[in-house]
């Protein structure tokens, strides 16, 4: 797999080269005030590329970040438990509640408790 994608980054550099190269041509780039720049095809291209890549990296990395931080206590707290690093914590499925009826019961009954069960036992992802 190292191989292709070793592979993949020659055959995507040397496309890149060959388009320099054949576009390696001076362009005006008409700025504000009448200012006039000349620049480079391939040059201009790459920081037209940069202005509109980083701001996206620069947003999914903060984001990753933020998601790292939000995992890293679930995943000490899965160490101090004695669970190997790397494994994957699932959370358990809620247990069906019924609600009793009985005159022991803490609090007193609510009309129609007898039909209610708790049943929603859906996890995701799925165990």
């Amino acid at each position: 797999m190292q191989f292709l994608k070793t592979l993949f980054w020659i055959v995507l550099t040397v496309i890149v080269v060959l388009f320099a190269r054949a576009n390696w041509k001076a362009v005006e780039v008409k700025m504000w005030g009448g200012l006039i720049a000349d620049a480079k095809l391939p040059v201009v291209l790459l920081l037209f590329f940069l202005l509109g890549f980083l701001p996206t990296l620069i947003y999914y990395r903060a984001k990753l970040w933020s998601l790292k931080r939000r995992y890293e206590p679930l995943e000490r707290g899965a160490q101090a438990a004695g669970t190997p690093p790397g494994t994957t914590i699932v959370p358990s499925a809620p247990a069906a509640v019924a609600v009793s009826n009985s005159p022991d019961a803490a609090s007193p009954p609510l009309p129609g408790d007898a039909e209610r069960i708790a049943t929603d036992t859906k996890v995701w992802p799925p165990a």
